[in-house]
């Protein structure tokens, strides 16, 4: 177990504070919340997710049994079904063929599977950086969407942030949490999940930002 008095799960924040902050207030975020975008730019950022959850739900099935990933693969978290129909409400019937990686996505997608496979406690991490990420934050984005472009209240174009088999998310986070608590880890692999865990808001801030120079570049 860890060989420290302070929770895992307040390590892991305290440890991603800074890189959270920078994910968060991305130019391209703050352009998306506020309408200085158009939806267009909600859907490929929809389409970006789709890949990266596709890494995160692709191994789920071989890891519920392992000791470290398991308890953290909950059906109930699965996303990529809601986003699959979001793309068809905002891309339409050929949502599919349009679907292209950009390369951060790409790199981000191949490096959670590179821990699904080879490294469970790095799944871990980026697993709790992307699902407790849409059961917070993830909402703001989800009622800002509705309004900005009229989608239908937790419906077709939002369901990725519906969470409609957790019905009490609080509670949920709060077992999440200390599930993280119990990791069986210790000594130098404490420090090479937290660097994992700022590596994982790192890249998801990469794709911000170059989500953020394809839009600027169309303007």
């Amino acid at each position: 177990m860890l060989d420290t008095s302070t929770p895992f799960s307040t390590l892991i924040r305290s440890a991603t504070e800074q890189q959270h902050a920078e994910a968060e207030h991305s130019t391209f975020m703050k352009d998306l919340l506020t309408g200085q975008l158009g939806v267009e730019a909600f859907y490929r950022y929809t389409s970006q997710l789709w890949f990266v959850y596709s890494a995160l739900e692709k191994h789920s099935a071989a890891l519920v049994s392992d000791p470290v990933a398991g308890p953290f693969v909950k059906p109930e978290l699965n996303r990529l079904a809601a986003l699959e129909a979001d793309l068809a409400h905002l891309g339409g019937p050929r949502w599919r063929d349009e679907l292209t990686a950009l390369h951060t996505t790409a790199a981000y997608a191949a490096r959670i599977e590179e821990c699904a496979t080879q490294w469970p406690a790095g799944y871990v991490v980026h697993h709790y950086t992307r699902y407790l990420g849409d059961l917070s934050g993830g909402q703001v984005i989800r009622g800002t969407a509705e309004k900005l472009w009229d989608l239908p209240k937790k419906g077709d174009g939002v369901r990725f942030y519906v969470f409609d088999q957790i019905t009490n998310p609080a509670a949920f986070k709060r077992d999440y949490r200390e599930a993280l608590d119990a990791l069986p880890i210790e000594g130098a692999d404490v420090d090479r999940v937290l660097d994992e865990a700022r590596l994982a808001f790192t890249m998801n801030t990469n794709v911000f930002r170059d989500l953020g120079a394809e839009f600027s570049a169309r303007n």
